[in-house]
């Protein structure tokens, strides 16, 4: 593809850039996805609130089933870092494996990469479903179960509160001091268990999770929601210069326009409610405006 220039880049293999490519592929645009096989949707052992699956879908199977779609449509994927973005008289130049591409316009569906707890078996307790990122996706499942969740206390209080609506046993793991933008009277009230615990350790035990706090003290749970932040996937806009929050999400118009022009972004780099149809409405729309913005194309 060097030297040939796509109508879109894709910078993003999870469900929100392959629903993108979906869309611009049968809107008969060229286009390519570049993934770096890091889809945080790929760690969902099942979500049950995507539309039309009853029994959920794992976040595998979600992108394999629109990954042989994308076959059916010939679409490029390269799995590969798109390791720099520079604005081009005709659109930008991306680079990935050391070589450059030419494109009329560019998605950033990249997304996050959370902040793990301190748990050296994360990963298969993810698996497992014993460790969580998400209450708005799965707290229904974990209605009635013991319930810890671990972050700074101004950062996790409000996700302890939303689960406090599935179960009454929940349990604030506090790696942080207050800083005075939490009232800890709010979740007392609700009947939130408050724990200071700077110095947290879990691990698998008995088919749950056990907190190990530094006096020695350890607590039970079946499930753990971590609220420890994330890491915003958005450098390669940033170093354009693109408007985005604080934190590192990008700041787009309901176009899913960036501040700079012919530069998208969708799913989780651009929202922190990290949700699967989120990221398709995401999709849809910029893909639209996109195919809209090009060159008109004739049958």
């Amino acid at each position: 593809m060097t030297g040939a220039a796509l109508d879109c880049l894709i910078v993003g293999g999870g469900p929100a850039g392959l629903m993108a490519a979906i869309y611009l592929a049968r809107f008969r645009r060229g286009v390519c996805v570049v993934d770096a096989g890091a889809s945080r949707a790929a760690l969902i052992p099942r979500s049950h609130n995507v539309p039309g699956f009853v029994h959920g879908l794992s976040g595998t199977e979600l992108i394999e089933r629109m990954s042989a779609q994308l076959n059916e449509l010939a679409v490029g994927r390269v799995a590969a870092e798109v390791t720099a973005l520079r604005r081009h008289e005709h659109g930008f130049e991306a680079i990935w494996n050391g070589r450059t591409h030419h494109v009329a316009s560019v998605v950033l569906a990249c997304g996050i990469v959370d902040t793990h707890p301190p748990f050296a078996e994360w990963r298969a307790a993810v698996a497992d479903g014993l460790l969580r990122y998400c209450p708005v996706c799965d707290a229904f499942e974990a209605a009635g179960r013991r319930i810890g969740v671990v972050g700074p206390l101004d950062r996790a209080a409000s996700k302890a509160l939303f689960l406090r609506g599935y179960s009454s046993d929940v349990t604030l793991l506090a790696t942080g001091a207050d800083d005075a933008k939490v009232a800890t009277s709010e979740l007392s009230e609700a009947g939130v268990g408050i724990v200071f615990a700077p110095e947290l350790r879990l691990a698998r035990r008995d088919g749950g999770v056990e907190a190990d706090f530094a006096d020695g003290r350890t607590a039970q749970f079946d499930i753990v929601y971590p609220a420890m932040g994330a890491e915003v996937r958005s450098r390669l806009a940033t170093a354009l210069g693109a408007d985005h929050t604080a934190d590192g999400h990008l700041k787009v118009d309901g176009h899913q326009r960036t501040s700079v022009d012919g530069l998208y972004g969708i799913g989780d780099v651009v929202t922190d409610l990290h949700q699967i149809s989120v990221a398709f409405g995401h999709a849809a729309i910029a893909a639209c405006t996109i195919h809209n913005s090009l060159p008109r194309r004739l049958a």
